[in-house]
């Protein structure tokens, strides 16, 4: 059986990513160190599954190395990173370690497994690495301009995998991804957020007068175009994956507001606030995603219409997902500067 790795696979995109690979026939390693954000109802369809395995282990750890030896995988996929800008805000120092030095070992790993064993690693990235794009849309050559803490130890991370490509000649590939949404995201993010505060009839708190734009991809339509780019993508080439399709906070809230009325019925606490926006709040990120389309033939299949009612319905069917977190971790406000 063909053996994936996938590392943070206890978290959003990972565990869907997961999900995807075995009804692919797949047998997926799930590496994952496990912090607040991650969560073993992501993968419970899984746990007793014969094309599953977990091992807990925090990709700084030299033991990334035996692991690659032990079950030899044709792929790594590399989401294991700290992800909310707002915690970057209150404290980097998590970010650099994970998301660099962490992507470091596990890069000083790979060189040595691969140079042994065919195998391909896919380092997941972000758009937010490319900072405002006021204007346009970034493509894959767009100079890096990172904003926040997490932004900037993303980027790092990406030049760290490119020079191994360079000097070390590893199979790699880096994409760079639009802002997800879907089942399993940690309610401290916006949408999912969003509808905790809707299902337990909390305000909508919304930053600044909800200007900031960002480009919303569907996971599931994300972890296909992970996929084929494992399966069609070039060795040290970098991807952009993305809906075209922005919308503004404000309207993401007023659309998930629209599509909440028509599956429950709202209590009177369920408005849309505005509160002070986070320091260095970046106004629009868009990306150009002509590359993976015309190169490797993927566009996204989910409207933001259609997803959104998606992602509703499995909060709102999954309500035994929020005891698996830590309530702090859903309600408190962090990233104040």
């Amino acid at each position: 059986m063909k053996k994936i790795i996938v590392t943070g696979g206890l978290g959003f995109i990972g565990s869907n990513l997961i999900d995807l690979l075995i009804s692919k026939n797949y047998h997926v390693i799930n590496i994952d160190k496990i912090t607040y954000s991650s969560n073993f109802y992501n993968i419970k369809e899984h746990q007793n599954s014969r094309k599953y395995k977990f091992i807990k282990c925090d990709i700084k750890e030299k033991k990334i190395k035996k692991i690659l030896f032990n079950h030899k995988p044709i792929a790594i996929f590399n989401l294991a990173a700290e992800t909310h800008v707002d915690r970057s805000i209150d404290n980097p120092e998590n970010f650099i370690q994970s998301n660099i030095v962490g992507v470091y070992n596990l890069l000083e790993c790979f060189k040595e497994f691969s140079k042994k064993y065919k195998s391909k690693l896919i380092h997941i990235s972000t758009d937010e690495v490319y900072g405002d794009i006021l204007t346009g849309r970034s493509a894959e050559n767009y100079p890096y301009q990172p904003s926040s803490p997490y932004a900037a130890s993303k980027a790092a991370s990406d030049h760290l995998v490119s020079s191994y490509v360079r000097t070390y000649k590893i199979p790699a590939i880096i994409t760079n991804c639009s802002n997800n949404y879907g089942p399993k995201q940690h309610p401290e993010k916006l949408i999912p957020k969003l509808i905790y505060n809707i299902l337990n009839n909390k305000p909508l708190p919304i930053y600044g007068r909800g200007k900031n734009s960002r480009e919303w991809i569907y996971v599931k339509d994300h972890c296909e175009a992970l996929l084929k780019v494992f399966k069609k993508g070039k060795n040290g080439q970098f991807y952009n994956i993305g809906s075209n399709k922005n919308l503004n906070n404000l309207q993401v809230s007023q659309k998930l507001i629209k599509v909440s009325k028509n599956l429950i019925k709202l209590k009177d606490k369920v408005k849309i606030i505005f509160v002070k926006d986070r320091p260095g709040h970046d106004i629009r990120y868009a990306l150009n995603s002509n590359k993976i389309k015309k190169k490797l033939g993927w566009s996204p299949r989910t409207n933001f219409e259609q997803g959104i009612k998606l992602t509703f319905d499995w909060y709102n069917k999954n309500k035994a997902y929020y005891k698996y977190l830590s309530k702090k971790d859903i309600v408190n406000r962090l990233g104040k500067g």
